[in-house]
């Protein structure tokens, strides 16, 4: 009993020592994660982009608003051309009536010069010029709106084109845009009604699509007119800062537009007012 209780004790002081350090064991190491290969770890959250805005993409069911003209604070301008093919246009180009409908020299002054530009194009017209259309789209100072499938008037009596009929509005609109998309380049959700015809039952039509109606304070008349002049001084006399020019690409119904746009552009920098795009002007 004596021996066990010595024995105890020997053990006791040795545990004793050892806790006061003179044989400190030495710490256990932490380990240290190695670094992680480039990129997110599998677990991490990836943050996905977001989708770019459509200009002029509205929600859809929402009665769309019709805009006439844009911000008058900023000396800036809209030059649209509306691209109009009926079928009375087709069947005068297929009898050899007129030469084209594609006002090639127009683009080319506006390429040249790097004007910025917003073109309103026909289902019927991209069908007729698709070279032509994958040029506009291929130019990023353009962008491209819907300006109806075959140009026929969405209210009555507007200006002795063939009618739509109501039930055909939203369709007429939708097949434009899905002939329009394939072009690709900026494509946007504006649209404008032939001749700028429009009525509370048309808006409504168009309300499933999404889309935003454009109108212009500037009309010149360039389908009508018998000389550049009268063009010229139609852009000229009415344009303020703001404002959205109405002209046309369609060289066999508007022949004098290319010729009248040199003196338009000369007059726009006259008045400090600068070219843009829609989507631009309206922000």
């Amino acid at each position: 009993m004596l021996l066990d209780g010595r024995r105890g004790l020997v053990f006791f002081l040795i545990l004793m020592l050892a806790g006061c350090g003179l044989d400190k064991p030495a710490p256990v190491p932490v380990p240290v994660p190695s670094p992680s290969p480039a990129g997110p770890s599998p677990s991490a959250p990836v943050l996905e982009s977001e989708p770019a805005v459509i200009p002029g993409a509205a929600r859809p069911g929402v009665l769309p608003i019709v805009i006439q003209h844009g911000p008058r604070a900023a000396k800036r301008v809209a030059l649209t051309f509306d691209a109009d093919m009926t079928d009375a246009m087709i069947a005068r180009l297929k009898r050899g009536e007129v030469k084209s409908y594609a006002n090639l020299r127009l683009l080319k002054i506006l390429e040249n010069r790097r004007v910025p530009a917003t073109f309103f194009v026909t289902g019927q017209w991209a069908e007729q010029y698709p070279e032509v259309t994958r040029r506009i789209a291929g130019n990023p100072l353009f962008e491209i709106a819907n300006h109806s499938y075959e140009h026929a008037a969405f209210t009555g009596d507007c200006y002795n084109l063939p009618r739509v009929a109501p039930a055909g509005m939203t369709e007429d609109v939708a097949k434009t845009f899905r002939v329009l998309e394939p072009f690709g380049g900026r494509q946007t959700r504006y649209f404008r009604f032939p001749g700028l015809c429009h009525d509370a039952a048309a808006r409504k039509a168009l309300a499933p699509l999404g889309v935003t109606i454009i109108d212009g304070d500037v009309v010149s008349g360039d389908p009508f007119a018998r000389g550049p002049s009268p063009v010229v001084n139609a852009v000229l006399d009415q344009v303020k800062p703001g404002s959205i020019v109405i002209m046309h690409v369609t060289e066999a119904n508007a022949q004098y537009t290319d010729d009248a746009l040199p003196a338009i552009l000369a007059g726009l920098k006259r008045k400090n007012l600068q070219p843009v795009t829609l989507s631009a002007l309206l922000g």
